[in-house]
Order: C-alpha cells, then structure tokens, then sequence
C-alpha cells in the first residue's frame, strides 16, 4: 500500500480514538453518573498531567531504544485495555485512576504519530512540509467521524463511546506494527554524560532564548485549546435553560455544532504549506493567536438565534486558531532542532501545551469561573467569561509578536524534506 495512504490511516485512527469521548465525556458523567463538577475539573487535568512527561519519556525513548512505531502500537494497546474498563467503574475517585492510566498510554502517541510520520515520510524523500498537512488532516476527520457516532448513535451520554474508543485503540496498536521501521536516530556507542544517556539532553533547548519562549508561548497557547475543550459544549448545552432556545438545534445536537470547528481544521490543514511558504513561521503563528481572539469573542456574543451566525463562525475560526498553532510549531521543532533529539523535542513540544498549558488552563479557568463568573442563581456568566478569554489571547498575541523573533526564510521550511 502506498507510504501516504497508511500513514493517512494511522492519522484518522489516531484521533477517532479521541474523538470518540473528548467532548462528549462531560454528559457521560454529570447525565449519567451525577458526580460532582470539582471531581470533573480533576479529570480534565490528567490530560494535562500525563502531558508533563510521558510524551518527554516516550521521545527519549524513541530516539535511543525502541522504534518509534511499535513504542507507538504498544502504548495504544495499553491504552485500549483502561478505555474498555472505565465503564466499569462507579465511583469518581477510582474513575479518576483508571482515566489517568489511560491519557498517560494516549498523550504521548500524538506527538509519537508525528515523529513516525516525519521519520517514514523522509525515508521516502518526500517534502514533509507539503505531504504531511494532507495526511494529518484525515486525523481531525477521525475526529469528527467519532464525534458524529457517538452522539447520532444516542452514545454520547453512555459507557459506549469508551468501547467505541478501545476499540479504534487496538485496531491502531495492531496496525501500528505493520508500518515502516522508525528507529532510533540517536543510536550510537561513543561516550556520554549520564545525562545524555538518559536522554535528557534535549532540554537543553531551554537555554537558547528563541526556543524557550516558543515553549512558553506553547504553554499559553495551550491554556486556550483546554478552555475550548472543558466549556465549549457545556456553553452550547446551557441555552436550553432559556425557553426560547430550549428546543434549537444548538441545543439538541450541541456536539454536531461543535464539530464544525474539526470541519473547519480539515479545510486550514492543507493552507498550511501555503501560509509557512508566503509568511513564514511567526506570522503564522501570530494569525493563530488572533484567530484565538476572535474564536473566545464571537462565543461571548453568539446566542441560537439571531446571533448563530457568531456560534458558527467562531467554530469556522478555530480551525485556523488550531492548526496554525499546533501544526507549524511542530513543523517549527522539525526544522530547528538536531535529528538525534527531534522525538523528545516533539514530546517537549507536547508536554507544553497539552501538559502544562493544560493544566493551567485546567485551574486558571476553574478558578476564575467559579469565583468571579457565577451570577446570584447559579448560571454561569457566559459572556464574561468569553470577553475574559479572548482578552488573554490578546495580550499572548501581543507579546509573541514582540518578542519571538525568527526572520522568514523559505530555505528554512524547503529543509524539512530532506
């Protein structure tokens, strides 16, 4: 089979495996099991918490011992088994554990899926920067073809959409065994400081000032991918507490509205080569910043009815916001880090945004919702909390673009391929 077909199947496998609960597991357990919304923000922080280090190890892993595709099959199986037992569990405390020990096997295989998909593409002389886009984004319909089971399945308040999960898992663990070698490229005998060996070397990035604020601004950045995951849908779903949008279509197929933002991700995904080869990197990345502005300001003003235009343009506007981000600051790590620790790079990559930027979100947003947001009968204060979000957006926006300095070079991205 061609090399981009499977790695396409490999993207699209990826992210169903996420699809299938990320947006919908807020039903699941305030609809069905009643638990409390404090036990709730704690489990959004596993996401953030398996991200500060699993995918640094798995990386370190993957660029000294272990091909980085079966490292890649494994975890997935692993992740599949506590996918299939969640439903099992019937109280918040040990669903918290059992969850846990499934993000710490899933968050590292984003950024492995990357790495394999760089290491395979460029053993077959491709031009990573223009072939990968295309492949990645059959990932982000993976997540949408999830996200459309399971609530047209009537799943998305059930124990299924963990099965339907587990399931996408082993098939891509088992699949994941039939790719291309991606072998360690930091494999050799001379002579090293235990940290080398360890593998730790990599966050040496930390002290050449470009790289450390781009991992400080993936970290911000970050922040505001989870306040779209914890509140988007939770938002959408509040309007039925208003009898004349209790019966809308935003209200009733809130997921289905919210999966426009990954239609919208699949349409940004292949104008990335375009935006890096014209802007450059830091022009790419400020557009995302600004599309975060608009994507928290049109939330604050939207509503159902004559303001649907603004809920569905600000899910048009996070592809944009998404993808101009996430998909050429890896492209970033690519071309600006050394071949013997681009895998662990990539999991710095990862542990910043998905793992700390998670976390603070997580808690940061927790915090100021609960105690700045609430009004005097119980409903949270949508519009402040929006305005909020998207001036955070801003002044990060701001501040990268006066501070990360990175001149355009088309050479630069032309060196991905090679």
């Amino acid at each position: 089979m061609n090399i981009k077909i499977r790695l396409t199947v490999m993207s699209f496998l990826q992210f169903f495996v996420w699809g299938a609960w990320l947006i919908t597991i807020a039903n699941y357990w305030f609809a069905t099991k009643g638990w409390g919304g404090a036990e709730f923000g704690a489990i959004f922080t596993t996401l953030g918490l398996s991200s500060l280090f699993m995918p640094t190890i798995t990386g370190i892993i993957a660029d000294r011992w272990i091909n980085a595709e079966r490292l890649y099959g494994v975890l997935h199986l692993l992740g599949g088994v506590a996918l299939a037992y969640i439903p099992q569990v019937n109280d918040p405390g040990t669903f918290f554990w059992v969850f846990f020990a499934a993000m710490i096997c899933y968050m590292p295989t984003i950024s492995l899926s990357n790495s394999v998909a760089y290491s395979i593409l460029k053993s077959n002389n491709y031009d990573v920067i223009k072939v990968f886009p295309p492949i990645r984004v059959w990932g982000t319909i993976g997540f949408i073809v999830a996200m459309w089971v399971t609530n047209l399945t009537e799943n998305k308040a059930t124990a299924s959409q963990f099965y339907i999960a587990a399931i996408a898992a082993f098939v891509l663990a088992v699949y994941s065994f039939t790719l291309p070698a991606s072998p360690p490229q930091n494999k050799n005998t001379e002579k090293k400081t235990l940290i080398e060996t360890l593998g730790f070397d990599s966050f040496k990035l930390f002290l050449d000032y470009k790289m450390a604020l781009f991992f400080i601004f993936s970290m911000m950045l970050g922040a505001a991918l989870q306040l779209t995951n914890m509140y988007g849908d939770v938002f959408l779903s509040d309007f039925s507490k208003f009898p004349e949008y209790a019966e809308s279509i935003v209200v009733k197929r809130s997921t289905i509205i919210m999966s426009i933002s990954q239609i919208s991700e699949t349409l940004f995904i292949l104008a990335i080569p375009f935006f890096l080869k014209r802007f450059g990197i830091k022009k790419v990345m400020v557009i995302s910043m600004l599309a975060w502005v608009l994507r928290f300001g049109l939330f604050a003003f939207g509503n159902p009815a004559d303001g649907l235009w603004m809920i569905i343009a600000s899910c048009i506007v996070y592809g944009m916001a998404f993808d101009f981000f996430n998909i050429s600051g890896s492209l970033f790590v690519e071309t600006t880090t050394d071949s013997k620790i681009r895998a662990s790079a990539q999991g710095l990559f990862m542990m910043m945004t998905n793992g700390f930027g998670a976390v603070f979100g997580s808690f940061a947003s927790g915090y100021l919702i609960q105690n700045y947001f609430v009004q005097e009968n119980g409903m949270n204060d949508w519009r402040g909390i929006w305005i909020t979000f998207a001036l955070y957006a801003l002044v990060v926006a701001v501040l990268f673009a006066l501070m990360f300095k990175h001149k355009h070079d088309p050479k630069d991205i032309a060196e991905v391929k090679h």
